[in-house]
């Protein structure tokens, strides 16, 4: 399955540099303002969340390998359409196109994933991918941050003519991996089951509020450090440095210990721990005047915040993979990998403002929320079986009380 992961790397390349020059391209460079960037963003991500579940369930009947593939190519056009974005409505349009195309790839990939590797499998294959994506992102940032530097129109669009081309190029090799048969819909089946599925539902909102972490790095951490402790600027990179160099090296070591939804619910249960406790240890950073001791608290924090990710992320994918009935794949993964898209989108708003108003009370409301998450997951997954004996049970024996 060296395509899958070829075809990971590549795209998330693409995803790198766009993600670290992008916002202040449609700032600097278009004029539009911080608020109509981020409303564009977050309607495009509200819509790409409920069409990542309608293209799922396209993978699922017209079979993932091909719908992945197109996929692919529409990301690529999509993103070349941000070229002519010259005003807001053409701006939320774009967004709105990109992160359907976004949400749907996911949800085909993951889809695809599921009828190449044996269930027993994939947790671990998943982690592999991860930590792809991890490294891509990484080459990309560093793309993206020389268009920083340099600041000029040709600049910026380069490297939306760059992440164009590794969506591209990302199809190219997923049309190389071998096919999935469709699975036909049966009479009087509904036409999307995963909306009816309340078991299923339910995990996926609990996984979407331990992935509230996502924003931490990117938005809510610089602008604590920057605001509230006496820690360096330049701390950010380094934290940022940690956590991708830690998921790149150690994802896969962690998800191996996952082998089924027992083992699942105790990582996510586990996962939920940490992350409170590294919300109460950032907390403590804004406590004193010493820049190396804000920094040390800060670091710890971080190092505590990845383990929990890393947790979290193999729970989540054998859950995901596990309680999805075999057949629809495409539209369970599309409901599940909902949660990314929803914490893109709401997540900055929310953690901004819990954390950068609440200070020390935010940082433990949101550590709260990974606790509680991280507790129901294992009740939700109980649940979720006793509504699927015949798909779950062959994953792993019953979750223990």
């Amino acid at each position: 399955m060296k395509r899958l992961t070829s075809a990971q790397l590549i795209s998330s390349v693409g995803d790198g540099a766009y993600y670290v020059s992008s916002a202040l391209y449609f700032t600097l460079i278009v004029g539009l303002s911080p608020a109509q960037v981020g409303l564009g963003l977050t309607v495009g991500w509200a819509v790409g969340s409920a069409a990542g579940v309608a293209l799922g369930q396209l993978a699922d009947r017209r079979g993932p390998k091909g719908t992945a593939v197109l996929l692919a190519l529409g990301t690529a056009a999509s993103v070349t359409a941000f070229l002519f974005v010259d005003s807001v409505f053409a701006f939320v349009i774009a967004a709105c196109v990109y992160a359907c195309f976004q949400c749907g790839l996911g949800a085909a990939r993951q889809a695809l994933l599921a009828g190449l590797i044996d269930p027993a499998g994939r947790t671990t294959f998943r982690a592999r991918l991860q930590a792809m994506s991890n490294a891509g992102i990484a080459i990309g940032a560093a793309l993206g941050g020389i268009a920083l530097a340099i600041g000029t129109r040709e600049a910026f669009l380069t490297v939306f003519v760059v992440d164009a081309l590794a969506f591209a190029a990302a199809a190219l090799v997923l049309r190389k991996v071998p096919s999935v048969a469709p699975v036909p819909m049966r009479a009087g089946e509904p036409s999307v089951a995963v909306l009816r599925d309340r078991p299923y539902a339910l995990l996926a909102l609990l996984n979407m509020i331990m992935l509230l972490y996502m924003p931490l790095f990117s938005l809510v951490l610089p602008l604590w450090i920057s605001t509230r402790t006496a820690a360096p600027s330049w701390l950010v990179s380094a934290m940022l440095v940690l956590n991708t160099a830690s998921v790149v090296v150690f994802q896969v070591r962690v998800a191996r210990g996952v082998t089924g939804l027992r083992g699942a619910s105790r990582y996510v249960r586990h996962a939920g721990l940490l992350l409170f406790v590294s919300c109460l240890i950032f907390s403590f950073s804004a406590m004193g005047d010493s820049a190396w001791a804000a920094a040390l608290v800060l670091l710890a924090g971080a190092a505590l915040q990845v383990v929990g990710e890393m947790a979290q992320a193999a729970g989540s994918w054998e859950i995901g993979f596990g309680l999805a009935p075999d057949g629809k794949q495409g539209q369970y993964q599309g409901l599940f990998g909902a949660g990314t898209a929803i914490a893109r989108m709401l997540g900055p708003v929310l953690l901004t403002g819990l954390i950068l108003v609440g200070g020390t009370v935010g940082w433990i409301v949101l550590g709260g929320l990974f606790l509680l998450a991280g507790t129901l997951t294992a009740p939700a997954v109980r649940w979720a079986e006793r509504t699927r004996p015949e798909a779950a049970l062959e994953v792993s024996p019953p979750v223990p009380a």
